[in-house]
């Protein structure tokens, strides 16, 4: 009996059967891992390169290929191999020596669960392999991505290579990702910088990435987290947004990451809108309404283009005497002033007009909303006729003023007052509670912005 000779089985190039086309694709899923290709590729063509040696063996010759199963050989995990936040292949002791089920991120496993966000189709199981256009893009804010990264923080999802949340993401660093940016597909750590542009880390603002993917060996502290701000004026740490073992985690995290930390690479989403820099508008028009990019943008130590853009729109309401020169990017003295001026100019006090600008400041200075520093309305109406809002403190269990009374009076003058069975008075009650958050629900608000307490722009909006 002669000794077959093995040799890889290349498939026809005009042949039209399913056998031969199936084997075309899989040939053609990708570079090896070496050159940084998804492993599941490797994997394909080496299972067919097995598979057509042992059909020559089995089949005598001539005969009809024999199919076999053989469990893969176990391979033993390494100390190396679990660190901390990196993807790793699931389970303990050993590992199965196959490729598909070692990549990151997990095999090409199904989806499972509901459709994704906003009724929108589940995203594709499958990794992207070909090239992105910017234009096929799902736009958003840097808001909405770290919205979409608070559900699966506040759900504890668990973290898993091989399932997929209800949302149809998958539930690892990669698919938790594709989940924030809204992809149409799950990705992995090998091709998610086809949906970004690479950024210097000193351009970090809230939405983006830092990446780290080994090309040599994916498995092997291959990771990603979400910047959600520096956690101080030192920009040494910053809040990262990740999925890793056990569950969804956000923490302060040094920067770029607890290992491998110089292999890390900052990335902005391609299809990211009115949240990157802002330049100037030119002529005195208001910029558009660039979501509130977070307190950490603020204070001693910032230096970035929201700074730049809270001191123009300052100057454009009443502050210009508080600056020397500028506005700049580079926090100062001057911001923190004309900042709690413009807070003063509400009627906040303490807190409230601490200089530096929360949501509700940032919100009323990019619409033009409430009063200028000086006294003038701003553009979206004027509170003048309307008492000054006297501070959360009021609007407390317990608590017994005039405020109190206004507060209801003006509710039930706008049709929220369903909930008061008698009154209003001037004692704070759970009516007054309920008849504020209905008020504040039927401004589109919802959990903490709705919680039946009123705070300055529930105050504005109802007297104006």
């Amino acid at each position: 009996m002669s000794v077959p000779v093995f040799e890889e089985f290349e498939p026809a190039a005009d042949c039209g059967c399913p056998g031969c086309a199936q084997q075309r694709r899989d040939l053609a899923l990708g570079l090896p891992v070496r050159a940084g290709g998804h492993p599941a590729a490797h994997g394909a063509r080496r299972a067919l390169v097995l598979v057509t040696a042992a059909g020559v063996v089995l089949g005598g010759g001539g005969g009809a290929a024999v199919a076999t199963t053989l469990p893969p050989p176990a391979v033993p995990v390494t100390p190396a191999d679990l660190t901390e936040g990196a993807d790793q292949a699931e389970g303990a002791g050993t590992r199965a020596a196959d490729p598909a089920a070692d990549t990151p991120q997990g095999g090409r496993e199904p989806l499972h669960g509901a459709p994704g966000p906003g009724g929108l189709p589940a995203p594709n199981a499958n990794p992207t392999t070909s090239q992105i256009s910017t234009g096929t893009l799902r736009k958003t804010t840097r808001a909405e991505i770290i919205n979409r990264a608070k559900l699966w923080v506040t759900a504890q999802v668990p973290y898993s290579m091989e399932k997929y949340w209800t949302d149809g993401y998958r539930q690892d660093c990669s698919g938790y990702i594709s989940m924030a940016w809204n992809l149409r597909s799950n990705e992995w750590t090998g091709s998610l910088d086809r949906f970004a542009d690479r950024i210097d880390r000193t351009e970090l603002q809230p939405g983006d990435i830092l990446l780290f993917h080994n090309p040599a060996n994916p498995t092997r502290g291959s990771h990603v987290t979400i910047f959600g701000g520096w956690t101080d004026y030192t920009h040494t740490s910053y809040v990262a947004y990740e999925q890793t073992k056990p569950r969804t985690r956000k923490q302060a995290t040094p920067m770029a990451y607890w290992e491998n930390s110089n292999r890390y690479v900052a990335y902005r989403y391609k299809g990211v809108v009115s949240g990157g820099d802002t330049g100037s508008t030119g002529g005195g028009a208001k910029p558009t309404a660039t979501p509130y990019p977070g307190l950490a943008m603020f204070g001693p130590g910032a230096d970035n283009a929201y700074v730049t853009q809270l001191g123009r729109l300052l100057v454009d309401r009443g502050g210009k005497k508080f600056y020397s020169k500028g506005p700049g990017p580079k926090w100062g003295e001057a911001d923190r002033r004309a900042t709690q001026a413009f807070q003063l100019a509400q009627g906040w006090k303490g807190k409230e007009a601490d200089g530096l600008p929360g949501p509700e400041t940032w919100k009323l200075l990019v619409t033009g909303g409430g009063r200028s520093i000086g006294g003038s309305s701003g553009s979206s109406g004027s509170t003048s006729n309307a008492t000054a809002f006297p501070g959360r403190g009021s609007f407390r269990p317990g608590q017994s003023n005039a405020y109190v009374e206004k507060l209801g009076k003006q509710l039930v003058k706008r049709g929220f007052g369903k909930h008061y069975l008698s009154g209003p008075g001037p004692r704070w009650t759970e009516a007054d509670r309920r008849n504020v958050e209905a008020f504040q629900r039927a401004q589109g608000w919802r959990g903490a912005a709705a919680d039946g307490y009123p705070g300055p722009e529930t105050w504005r909006r109802l007297f104006r």
